[in-house]
């Protein structure tokens, strides 16, 4: 983990805290922003992700977003073969792709493959937050469901030859549980090297808190990366300034890519959206992250 001061400084894909610092890219939840009355937090302020949650798990329409993005990925992978030059990854992070490489495609893993929400919501019904005890306990009992749609599009692909890469912000030391829990909800793992978790070495490259940008140059040097799917603007290249500005920037200069390269999943309950609200900084009392993001809304008046 680390602090929230370097948090402000690599701002990846969002800030994952744990008693009140945070790390960069977020592939593992952040609070649930929960609490009991015995905590002294306002009762409302329990809300803040119940009703995130509450959509993941009991609404069609998520499963149905998730089952549509996969199910139009799928559409397009015999496209994406045919294509010598089609490349998922920005030129700073691909090889050559005319060297003929073998093809890969990049999931996410965390509310993007698998679903976490009985994590979530565990934090919500327990009034506590995000911490790494409890998120590895959780991440060891290994019970977590792929989500509607990826099965089948991981398997149609590893059926085409294309390797399924699993680039994810759990750490190293859990990916012995994380590929037995892809196993068990039936996704297809070739071998431990699919498994690009937090930690992994690569020469030539500094790993800079939980940016996956490193990662993703491993990728490319050994794949041609044909299509990466993910819940967070960074798990598709480095967010340079995790601003509103800054953001917006980068789904500017890469929006077409999205539905064809790029595939997004809706996550509702915590991500780089939601630091960008209050300067990166979850050292703030919660109150003070609150009353930032309230200033954010848009409001009719």
């Amino acid at each position: 983990m680390l602090s929230a001061a370097v948090c402000g400084l690599v701002l990846i894909a969002g800030c994952k805290p744990a008693a009140r610092s945070g790390d960069v890219a977020v592939d593992a939840p952040t609070p649930a922003a929960a609490a009991t009355p015995a905590t002294g937090v306002a009762p409302s302020m329990a809300d803040d992700n119940l009703n995130a949650v509450a959509w993941m798990q009991n609404s069609v329409e998520y499963k149905a977003l998730s089952a549509q993005t996969y199910h139009a990925a799928a559409q397009l992978l015999d496209r994406a073969l045919a294509e010598p030059n089609w490349d998922a990854l920005v030129p700073g992070e691909r090889a050559d792709a005319a060297t003929g490489k073998p093809p890969a495609v990049i999931l996410d893993v965390d509310e993007t493959v698998l679903d976490n929400s009985p994590y979530q919501a565990r934090l919500i019904a327990d009034g506590s937050e995000y911490d790494e005890t409890s998120w590895d306990r959780w991440v060891s009992e290994k019970k977590a469901k792929p989500l509607p749609g990826v099965v089948d599009f991981t398997k149609a692909a590893a059926a085409k030859g294309i390797t399924v890469l699993y680039l994810s912000n759990r750490s190293e030391h859990l990916q012995d549980a994380t590929l037995e829990n892809l196993r068990a909800a039936g996704l297809p793992v070739k071998d431990e090297s699919v498994f690009l978790g937090l930690g992994t070495f690569v020469e030539g490259c500094e790993q800079v808190g939980s940016e996956k940008a490193c990662r993703r140059q491993l990728a490319g040097q050994q794949y041609r990366v044909l299509m990466q799917f993910g819940d967070q603007l960074g798990d598709f290249a480095q967010i340079l300034a995790n601003t509103p500005e800054g953001r917006t920037a980068l789904y500017e200069e890469h929006r077409d890519w999205f539905g064809e390269r790029w595939w997004m999943l809706p996550n509702p309950t915590y991500g780089s959206w939601e630091p960008a609200m209050f300067n990166n900084d979850f050292a703030q009392p919660r109150e003070a992250r609150r009353a930032a993001k309230r200033a954010s809304l848009d409001v009719a008046r």
